[in-house]
């Protein structure tokens, strides 16, 4: 069963907040019902929103995605649709993130084994996210 906890949490803080710095994003580090644990990135240098809609082909979708400037990062697909310093910050945050957690799921059986989910989302339906500079 899944489960992180605050003391988990504090442990792993001062790897993801390297990771954070090291790109210059500001983000806020969390747990979510035990379970999960949480990075909600507020601000950073990096053209996150862009990047993403860079890959949407359908414009409807892309003009959403760039009104809002929010989005939920897909921890199993996010290489397909980050590229550059955007993709290996993302490839960095989650190994921190991820740092001594196991994943022994096996979904041809429904079995889930894993020592907790990661979240990850950059902006917020009511905070959008901002570039700085």
């Amino acid at each position: 069963m899944a489960y992180v906890s605050q003391e988990l949490k504090k442990e792993l803080a001062p790897k993801i907040k390297e990771v954070l710095k090291k790109y210059g994003m500001k983000a806020t580090i969390g747990v979510h019902h035990h379970s999960t644990l949480c990075v909600r990135i507020k601000a950073g240098k990096l053209p996150m929103i862009e990047n993403f809609a860079a890959d949407i082909e359908d414009e409807r979708r892309k003009n959403s995605v760039l009104t809002s400037r929010f989005i939920n990062v897909n921890p199993y697909h996010f290489r397909n649709h980050f590229t550059g310093k955007c993709k290996q910050f993302l490839i960095d945050l989650f190994a921190a993130m991820n740092k001594g957690n196991h994943d022994n799921s096996d979904i041809m059986t429904d079995y889930f084994d894993v020592g907790w989910y990661t979240d990850v989302r950059v902006g917020d339906w009511n905070r959008p996210y901002e570039m700085v500079k």
